[in-house]
């Protein structure tokens, strides 16, 4: 029996020294991260979906194999970007973000979000002996029923901490073994892109993220420092006529622009674009649906590690029920984990709208397909809000060509001179540089008496949208959001009509007078605008060898009136007398159809007389929005 138990003793010795041996056999528990193939994003953008962190984890011995069925040590995992972090918080009582941190690549249906709050025992798993891979998935055994039937949490959100960083408190991460790889992925990130901007050298500006795990077990990574994103400006605009020949344009206060249209907006086929509104794509998936197949529709990405190159949202869980304005299939707030509130959305700002012009866009882009698509929203002034389509009011003309023959289009409300027009991106393809044009339609009826449409030039600032100036993680920004960088650019100018007479020669030397007549010939029986305005007159010569007189500027002159006067004496609508005085005049008159005669005479006209038309110096153009006037030969 001595024997016996001697042997026993040795025997167990034996088995705890290979056991040890064995242990210290055992590769540490370690971690490698990566980021793939980090996405483009925009330099505009305050908060851009960034790519997903991945730590590929081996070694160690899994809990359960040491003391059977037990709690699995709690590791505080921790990310921080060198930029701000912008990821929708979901509740703002314990910063809950929808960056989510998952283990195993759990699929749809095996997805089990832990929405308590980590490291206080709501979010425990149980380590099983004999199966680390099945740790994080759910695990029924066959027999006896029910002896091990388990559905452990594999997804956890995270928590921000700081303006830069959100950190996974309290994690149940196992040790995975010799003969797995635990795969523990870090996504729906977002980063303020809008921080650095551009690069200025041949090295494009990139978002860094740093990650760290430390808890009841030591947890080393391996290149914890990762590029997630390069940033690349995302949109460039431009402002062009029509034809896309030019650029701005300029017409004229005195003839209608569209005028029918004005007078009746709901009438098709009145209206043709003003201008056009270009907005091209600064890289091949810079635009982006809310959802992968649209505004409302979508697949559920929720696919650990999927690339969706033409959504804005990230990885979310949802039902056909719950969205697109609703939250996911998690329920509570943690189904909103993801989900972008728009697509992206073309926003164009009209300033210095003259009183008097009322303004129409297209309801879609120039040449619009299945594959490059945006629609007219109804959003807030900064381009928020639900996608609302807008109704169209009318189609533009059938006659307008450079493709804009019947489209449909809406007016945008100008307060104060000032309106807004948003599309939201529909249909667009991540494998080629997009651009849309939208037509831009100004109207107004001339109506000059009241100065009316008034003068000055409509401005426009083209942007992404919606713009937002938070730029932090929030509760209320919409994702993705981005910083308005755009400038004014001038898109209409209304102009005052102009007639330009040329009287070649005048005199009021010793012995001499001439006299002058500026007829207002814009009243005619074919019922016309009608134009009146002032005669600056400019004299060009001398008087006794000093210098010629000054300028004078007339009094208003009606439509069908003229105005009259002599050198010598002075005349109509307060012109005075210039006595003395030989060389030429130019006459600007503030209204078109203006026709000039002088008529040079000794005094009393008794031996030598002669007139003369003047000389109309305007371009003669068969474009009644562009004429400033009419040449001799009408």
């Amino acid at each position: 029996m001595l024997a016996f138990r001697k042997w026993f003793l040795a025997l167990a010795l034996v088995i705890l020294t290979v056991a040890v041996a064995s242990a210290q056999n055992v590769p540490a528990f370690q971690c490698v991260a990566n980021a793939g193939v980090p996405p483009l994003v925009r330099a505009e953008g305050i908060a851009e979906l960034v790519g997903d962190l991945v730590l590929n984890c081996t070694g160690g011995i899994p809990s359960g194999q040491v003391n059977g069925p037990s709690a699995i040590p709690l590791i505080n995992v921790q990310v921080f970007l060198d930029v701000n972090v912008t990821s929708k918080l979901l509740e703002t009582s314990n910063n809950s973000s929808e960056a989510l941190l998952m283990i195993d690549e759990p699929l749809d249906s095996e997805q089990n979000i832990c929405t308590g709050t980590v490291g206080t025992g709501s979010c425990q798993n149980v380590s099983k002996p004999g199966n680390p891979g099945g740790v994080y998935k759910p695990y029924y055994t066959q027999a006896p029923v029910g002896v091990w039937s388990y559905n452990p949490y594999n997804v956890f959100q995270g928590r921000v901490q700081g303006a830069n960083s959100v950190a996974w408190l309290g994690v149940p991460i196992d040790a995975p073994g010799t003969t797995f790889t635990r795969v523990v992925r870090i996504t729906n990130l977002r980063g303020n892109a809008n921080m650095k901007g551009v690069s200025s050298t041949l090295v494009p500006s990139q978002i860094i993220a740093y990650i760290s795990a430390t808890g009841t077990t030591s947890v080393p990574i391996n290149n914890p420092q990762q590029t997630v994103a390069w940033i690349q400006t995302g949109l460039t605009t431009a402002i062009r006529n029509p034809a896309d020949d030019g650029g701005a344009r300029t017409l004229n206060q005195c003839a209608h622009h569209n005028g029918d249209q004005y007078l009746d907006p709901l009438k098709d086929a009145y209206a043709c674009p003003t201008q056009r509104l270009r907005y091209d794509e600064g890289f091949a998936s810079a635009w982006k649906t809310r959802f992968d197949m649209g505004p409302t529709t979508g697949n559920n990405q929720n696919n650990p590690g999927a690339v969706f190159t033409t959504s804005e949202s990230g990885f979310f869980r949802a039902t056909a029920a719950t969205l697109p304005n609703g939250g996911g299939g998690w329920g509570s707030m943690a189904g909103w984990a993801g989900v972008a509130s728009q697509g992206t959305r073309l926003r164009a700002a009209f300033n210095n709208v003259p009183a008097g012009v009322r303004v129409f866009v297209t309801l879609h882009p120039r040449g619009f397909s299945g594959t490059n698509d945006a629609v007219l929203v109804n959003t807030a002034a900064d381009g928020s809000g639900s996608f609302v389509a807008v109704p169209k009011v009318a189609n533009t003309a059938t006659n307008c060509g450079n493709g804009y023959d019947s489209y449909e289009f809406a007016e945008i409300p100008i307060f104060g001179g000032s309106g807004v027009a948003v599309w939201e991106v529909t249909a667009t393809s991540s494998l080629s540089i997009q651009r849309m044009d939208f037509g831009f339609i100004a109207a107004w009826r001339a109506n000059t008496s009241n100065n009316l449409p008034g003068l000055g030039s409509i401005t426009t600032n083209m942007s992404f949208a919606p713009l937002s100036t938070i730029t932090t993680a929030s509760t209320v920004a919409p994702v993705p959001r981005f910083a308005d960088t755009s400038t004014a650019r001038t898109t209409t100018t209304i102009a005052q009509c102009i007639t330009n007479l040329l009287f070649p020669y005048v005199t009021n030397v010793p012995g001499w007078d001439t006299g002058l007549v500026i007829s207002n010939t814009s009243k005619d029986p074919w019922g016309h605008a009608t134009e009146a305005g002032t005669c600056e007159i400019n004299y060009y010569g001398d008087v006794a060898g000093g210098p010629p007189p000054p300028q004078q500027v007339s009094g208003v002159v009606p439509a069908g009136d003229y105005l009259a006067w002599g050198l010598s004496s002075g005349g109509k609508f307060g012109v005075t007398a210039t006595p003395g005085f030989q060389g030429y005049i130019i006459a600007r008159c503030k209204f078109r159809y203006a026709h000039g005669y002088a008529f040079i005479s000794d005094l009393g006209a008794q031996r030598v007389a002669n007139g003369y038309l003047a000389l109309i110096l305007d371009t003669f153009t068969a474009r009644s929005d562009v004429a400033a006037g009419e040449n001799l030969g009408q």
